[in-house]
């Protein structure tokens, strides 16, 4: 098993102030997919009291991990939120930003703040669609002085949208098993 490095851009109309790089690792580990993301400049990322796991609406408000999943030849798509506190969501829609509902993900994810990752999470593999997807990654990272930053695999023109489909331009395979 590999893993495989995406590095996220800034959207240009919120830039870091001491955050120089953000980039999650995806590892495909068959029953699982591991996520770590790598924040270079993290001694200045303002990271949520850590909880109890759960799932949480609202976790985009300050520092969290994003992953979307669009079944190719589907409007639906996945959203998965992933906090430093250790809750979580999942969200399921019917199109662009439509339908939006609780997406049942049987096993919650496994969310652990491991050095020298800012989060690691390892999200039952049952829980993706077992066809290939195109796959959006994002983050949104509130420093220490209250600096709010959006990124991104790829933004579209305007505000920050991870929804928007120009943010998909990554592929996670379809599920394989043995």
């Amino acid at each position: 098993m590999t893993a495989t490095r995406y590095s996220l851009v800034p959207h240009p109309g919120s830039p870091a102030a001491n955050v120089r790089s953000v980039a999650f690792e995806l590892v495909d580990r068959l029953d699982d997919l591991l996520l770590r993301v790598v924040i270079a400049g993290q001694e200045h990322v303002r990271f949520p009291e850590i909880r109890a796991p759960g799932r949480v609406d609202g976790l985009w408000k300050t520092t969290c991990f994003e992953l979307f999943l669009n079944p190719v030849g589907s409007d639906g798509y996945l959203e998965f939120n992933f906090s430093p506190s250790t809750e979580w969501a999942a969200y399921r829609f019917d199109g662009y930003r439509a339908g939006m509902r609780d997406f049942d993900i049987g096993a919650p994810p496994i969310i652990e703040r491991a050095k020298p990752y800012a989060i690691e999470v390892a999200l039952d593999r049952s829980a993706t669609p077992a066809v290939t997807c195109t796959m959006a990654l994002s983050a949104v990272i509130e420093e220490i002085d209250g600096t709010k930053s959006y990124w991104a695999l790829a933004h579209a023109p305007g505000a920050p949208d991870f929804h928007n489909r120009d943010c998909f331009i990554a592929t996670l395979p379809a599920v394989e098993r043995p």
